[in-house]
């Protein structure tokens, strides 16, 4: 739905565009408004435009404070305190600096544009911020006027180009629905006219459910913005539809009576439920309510819209789980499944919608867990457990990764981290050590460069280098590919060893076959076979890569399509490192940049894009276990994988390096890591570092499809109407009927195909239809319908 707030929000951001061929970013966005007509909406603006701060007295925690202040946001130097969230917390203040991704927005109640421009004669209180206006931009009208609210919704230039009374009665009327006019959808605003009777009608009748709600959002914001006559309204609908008095009774009445939601305040309760995050303050009312007593039988239906309750349940799963630290893995799983009795319902409470129940949402995960760890990968031949891991196996990394990105705090972290260090770390370990130990009684799968054939690349394929896409990881962006409509082909592999990045990302280039390693290596970097350089910090590769007529891509270019490219994008590995346990929360975001990638590569012509990548990864909240390696027998060591120094001898299992079988170099055992405390790390041998994808994506076949088609314009001009498209036209045709679905209700002369451009123009002949509704219809050659849109014959008002 395109709201007016999505517009004005994308409205204002845009005043920051410009050309970075003449000109130099600005570093703020000044929006001045002399009648303060934007102030009372400002608090709900800032939900949206997160750096959008006001001038005004010192509040850093509503982001507002005096010129020189927003000077210091804008140097990154504001501070402001935050308050524990809660009353039943310790009630310390924490000190941060303020920041902003995007550039700040300073909004300058009871300021023109004039007023920045006399620096001379403008009030000291403003000075400060007078240079800004040459190095940042002035959101303002084309004609260099202040916006205002009635200017912002009648202009045709940069405004929304509705039909707007100018009456001082409508523009005051305007002024007070402003903070519902926000949320109105443009589409249905357009083509009406909207006076007085329009305003004071989507204040006080349009919707009256909405209007308590946000009565009691609001509070005195609410009343205050109401004429005596609209308040007067507002207390009789709430008298005669909700047997509530808000003067009498008051808010928090108001509120206990949302929260039993009987009668009437049923569908209140349900709309709070839908979107609680347009009614921020309700929560903090309902918790200023006395909850119901508890009782043997107490549940979800008793008290769950009471945010109390839910907390307490949510301090008792969290004792529970920590409860469970050193019980043995079978008792654990049993007491889990009674907690997800308990608690599973809880997830589809508000509460979980608004990211206060991450315990229960985290149990979903772990029940999983469960299931998917019954089935052990520590037993049977290569080709089982390989199987067993392609099939199931990842399933179990995958709800880990999702059971830690429901959790924020390190008290939280630490109970779902004894359910998982109970179900996961047995299977996880057992796993590992298995192929380990068929590994060593065989050989590794993956094999060394020697026994590797070579790679055929297709005319137009683009091979695209993902650091650290883990087969887990890599399934999920299948999934995201999939649903965007590409065709995707999985293969494994497994990654060289050791299952580090020096070693893997040569292994997957079209120039393998152009690289060794050298017989004494400790850092584990092969080097150009012909001149011995080593590849260490890419120059060399890049150069192999370049000479093999290749064509190598920057994060950013997306090349001409033809021939063969190799580009770099979408280093999870580097994030795993930083982040720890946290990655979890950052890997859809991670996977959505590397599906916008692909697709930018696509739509640039290139008809393949495959992705390789290096390595995968063990990652275990808490830390990894530790083995015991000491350094004094070890050449380098890192997290997972070291070199011995000569005439050493240790317990770990030794193996060739990939490049070079004369190297040999350690792999720590089962899951376990060289270094204490690590929560990520790679380089040994398990499922989870060394099996490995390989996505081969192309452009969806669209044959037999129905094309992607949308009606962009549509104009009458007498009885003939003109539409124009956004697709491909091609075998598409024009239709107007009275039944989108019934052909022989067409009313056109003849239907018509589309141009080469896109549109396409059909004629009534029956006068007498002008002013009836119908539907513009869009066919394809089997006469099926794949676009549609309502119109009004001869284009009067719909």
């Amino acid at each position: 739905m395109a709201t007016i707030l999505n517009k004005f929000v994308k409205t204002v951001r845009d005043a920051s565009k410009y050309n970075p061929d003449v000109q130099v970013p600005p570093v703020c966005i000044l929006w001045p408004d002399k009648d303060r007509q934007w102030e009372t909406v400002i608090p709900r603006l800032q939900n949206e435009l997160s750096e959008l701060f006001v001038l005004g007295d010192y509040q850093p925690d509503k982001q507002i404070g005096p010129a020189i202040w927003l000077r210091c946001v804008l140097a990154g130097k504001a501070l402001f305190k935050e308050k524990a969230s809660h009353p039943d917390e310790v009630s310390e203040k924490i000190e941060k600096f303020i920041s902003t991704e995007t550039i700040p927005i300073f909004y300058l109640p009871g300021v023109s544009r004039q007023d920045l421009r006399a620096v001379e004669s403008s009030p000291d209180y403003l000075k400060p911020l007078a240079e800004l206006q040459y190095r940042g931009v002035i959101w303002s009208q084309i004609n260099a006027k202040d916006w205002t609210i009635f200017a912002f919704l009648k202009s045709d230039q940069g405004g929304l180009g509705l039909d707007v009374a100018q009456d001082k009665t409508a523009l005051n009327a305007m002024q007070l629905v402003l903070y519902k006019l926000l949320d109105e959808d443009i589409n249905h605003l357009t083509g009406k006219h909207l006076d007085k009777d329009y305003f004071n009608t989507l204040l006080t009748g349009g919707d009256p459910v909405r209007d308590v709600l946000q009565w009691l959002d609001q509070g005195e914001v609410f009343s205050t913005g109401r004429s005596e006559n609209e308040w007067k309204g507002f207390i009789g609908v709430c008298k005669s539809q909700f047997a509530f008095h808000p003067e009498k009774d008051g808010p928090i009445a108001g509120a206990e009576k949302l929260a039993h939601h009987d009668g009437p305040w049923k569908a209140a309760w349900e709309r709070f439920c839908e979107a609680p995050t347009l009614y921020p303050n309700i929560p903090i009312l309902l918790r200023k309510i006395k909850m119901p007593d508890l009782e043997l039988f107490s549940d979800e239906k008793s008290h769950g819209a009471w945010p109390q309750w839910n907390e307490k349940e949510e301090e008792n799963l969290q004792k529970d789980l920590l409860a469970l630290d050193s019980k043995p893995s079978h008792e654990v799983r049993k007491i889990l499944l009674t907690h997800e009795k308990m608690h599973g319902k809880r997830r589809e409470l508000v509460w979980s919608k608004l990211g206060e129940a991450p315990l229960a949402n985290a149990m979903k995960w772990i029940v999983d867990l469960i299931a998917i760890t019954e089935n052990s990968l520590g037993a049977g031949s290569l080709e089982d457990v390989t199987s067993g891991y392609n099939q199931f196996g990842w399933k179990a990394d995958d709800y880990v990764l999702k059971i830690l990105n429901c959790v924020e705090k390190q008290s939280h972290l630490q109970a779902v981290n004894c359910a998982i260090r109970a179900i996961y770390l047995p299977w996880f370990e057992s796993s590992a050590k298995h192929l380990q130990k068929l590994v060593e009684e065989t050989n590794y799968p993956g094999g060394l460069k020697g026994s590797q054939s070579s790679e055929t690349y297709d005319e137009g394929e683009c091979v695209l280098f993902v650091d650290g896409l883990r087969f887990d990881v890599a399934k999920r962006l299948t999934a995201i590919l999939l649903q965007t409509g590409f065709e995707v082909q999985v293969k494994d592999k497994w990654a060289a060893l050791p299952s580090v990045t020096a070693t893997g990302k040569p292994s997957v280039t079209p120039v393998i076959d152009k690289i060794s390693g050298e017989d004494v290596n400790e850092d584990f970097e092969p080097c150009v076979t012909e001149t011995g350089k080593s590849l260490k910090g890419g120059y060399h590769l890049k150069k192999l890569i370049l000479d093999a007529g290749w064509t190598f891509l920057s994060k950013t270019e997306e090349g001409k399509g033809t021939g063969n490219a190799w580009c770099e994008f979408g280093d999870i590995d580097h994030e795993g490192h930083d982040r720890g346990w946290k990655l979890a929360k950052h890997i859809d975001g991670i996977l959505n940049e590397i599906k916008d990638r692909i697709e930018q590569l696509i739509q640039a012509g290139w008809k393949k894009v495959r992705v390789v990548t290096d390595h995968g990864w063990l990652l275990f909240p808490g830390g990894l276990p530790k083995n015991d390696l000491p350094s004094v027998l070890t050449k380098t060591k890192w997290g997972r994988c070291a070199v011995l120094k000569p005439g050493a001898l240790c317990d770990e299992n030794t193996f060739p390096w990939f490049w070079n079988q004369v190297q040999q170099f350690v792999l720590s055992d089962g899951v376990g890591c060289f270094s204490k405390g690590k929560e990520y790390a790679h380089g040994g041998l398990s499922f989870q570092e060394c099996y490995i994808p390989e996505l081969h994506i192309f452009k969806e076949d669209s044959k037999g499809k129905d094309k992607l088609i949308e009606i962009t314009d549509a104009v009458w001009k007498g009885m003939r109407c003109k539409i124009a498209i956004d697709g491909d036209e091609k075998d598409i045709f024009l239709d107007i009927r009275k039944e989108a679905a019934n052909e022989s209700s067409s009313i056109v002369l003849s239907v018509k195909p589309l141009k080469e451009d896109g549109t396409s123009s059909v004629v009534i002949d029956d006068d007498d239809l002008v002013g009836e509704d119908a539907v513009i219809v869009l066919l394809n050659k089997d006469g099926q319908i794949v676009a549609q849109e309502f119109t009004v014959i001869g284009g009067g008002n719909e």
